[in-house]
């Protein structure tokens, strides 16, 4: 993993520079991904899954990280993105998925899904043992977190040095709420502490350096900490710089080490861009991205029935939520709204469980029906500004067909390059 050591390097040696990172498994979110990165110049691309998303057991995803690997490099030969710009990162991976077994138990499956993700190549692994298994405490002590951690990223090693490739590079430390957005109403959140933050990074260098790591320790480059940004169903909690000066600062005696944002999702181009200043130089997006996907594909299902008419229409967006009441496990738990409410939360909610529907097969039926009467019928210009105006100008600037997919693609792209646009460093201009 040259490529994010030297960009911590550069980062560490005074430039505003970062990355970010795209943590999805849809399909036209990861073309668009791509096809912003060429566009944009952007030299590599970060893609994570996490460890409930892709597992060995397939996850929600239905992929383990060697299927999700050759999902995402097909995706970047169709659009023609070189397969070396793209880094493949694993985030939260530990006992996770099976935390209603006993601690053992669960972190013997964690010792198979990290073992699995470094054999499938992947480089950019975030140990997460944060999490209380059925036999243990709540909260885990700090001890036993930086422990479990590193029985993990020993296992990494040594699957790196048995395939071979680039050795791993590391993130320790979680965010508080739980990723993904919090499931209830946000009171206003506590940043991190210096102190807390640095605890966490002690216990574990101290804990690599007795478990025989210490080679490891230098590509530990980024810690998950709370800077004070998070979403729930309706608000965005916008970062306050002022409120994580001090944190900012705890970062300036590490000489290889970074923060990684969490939760960025919704943030607007200025705080992302002070974020990137502020050492959080690596930058997590998920439900911001497939927020923006459901917003293109109702923009094209209100194109399709005013264009081609009710009686023809596919339905797409009635389908869709019908499906979700149909099945609610995705979101029962999240969402406790009736009526006008719920109807609400399940298309609008900001931690958009709508995205773990897509691959269901009467939505999917319907969306390549809706594609297909707008392929079959491309609407006129002015109706495709009407609805999606963003990508109307993009698709016109680049002289692209206005495709469902392209339009879809460039939709997602406006918020892509808010993240593109934070994380490159201003120019210097010198003057005579």
């Amino acid at each position: 993993m040259k490529a994010m050591l030297d960009l911590v390097a550069r980062h560490k040696g005074g430039q505003a520079c970062g990355i970010y990172s795209v943590c999805s498994a849809h399909p036209l979110v990861i073309e668009a991904t791509f096809v912003h990165a060429l566009q944009a110049g952007v030299p590599v691309t970060l893609i994570e899954a996490t460890c409930n998303q892709v597992n060995q057991d397939g996850g929600y995803t239905g992929m383990t990280p060697e299927s999700f690997r050759m999902f995402v490099y097909a995706i970047a030969d169709k659009v023609g993105l070189a397969r070396e710009r793209i880094l493949l990162g694993g985030d939260h991976l530990g006992p996770n998925p099976w935390t209603a077994l006993s601690a053992e138990e669960a972190m013997k499956k964690a010792d198979v899904l990290i073992e699995q993700y470094v054999a499938a190549g992947f480089r950019k692994i975030h140990a997460d043992c944060s999490m209380s298994c059925a036999d243990d405490p709540v909260p885990l002590p700090e001890d036993t977190i930086a422990r479990r951690a590193a029985r993990l990223i020993r296992i990494a090693e040594a699957t790196q040095a048995r395939v071979g490739g680039e050795p791993c590079v590391y993130v320790i430390g979680t965010e508080v709420p739980v990723p993904g957005g919090a499931a209830e109403d946000l009171p206003e959140l506590e940043v991190t502490t210096p102190e807390a933050a640095l605890a966490t990074i002690e216990a574990h260098r101290a804990i690599f350096s007795a478990e025989g790591l210490a080679d490891a320790w230098p590509r530990v480059i980024g810690a998950v900490v709370q800077p004070g940004v998070e979403f729930d169903h309706h608000k965005v909690i916008d970062y306050d710089r002022a409120r994580a000066v001090k944190l900012s600062a705890a970062l300036d005696a590490q000489p290889h080490i970074v923060f990684e944002a969490h939760s960025t999702d919704y943030q607007t181009p200025k705080a992302l861009k002070q974020l990137v200043e502020d050492h959080f130089a690596i930058l997590k997006v998920g439900p911001g991205v497939t927020f923006a996907l459901r917003e293109a594909f109702w923009a094209l299902d209100a194109i399709e029935r005013e264009w081609v008419g009710e009686d023809k229409a596919s339905r797409f967006r009635h389908i869709a939520i019908e499906r979700m009441k149909a099945d609610p496990r995705n979101w029962a738990k999240y969402y406790h709204a009736t009526g006008a409410d719920l109807q609400f939360d399940l298309q609008y909610s900001l931690s958009d469980r709508i995205r773990y529907y897509w691959p269901d097969a009467q939505i999917t039926a319907a969306q390549e029906t809706m594609f297909d009467n707008l392929t079959n019928n491309p609407p006129p210009l002015a109706l495709i500004s009407q609805y999606l105006p963003e990508a109307y100008a993009a698709i016109r600037n680049a002289g692209l067909t206005p495709t469902p997919a392209h339009l879809v693609i460039a939709h997602i792209g406006a918020t892509l390059e808010a993240y593109r646009a934070a994380c490159t460093p201003e120019p210097e201009y010198a003057y005579a």
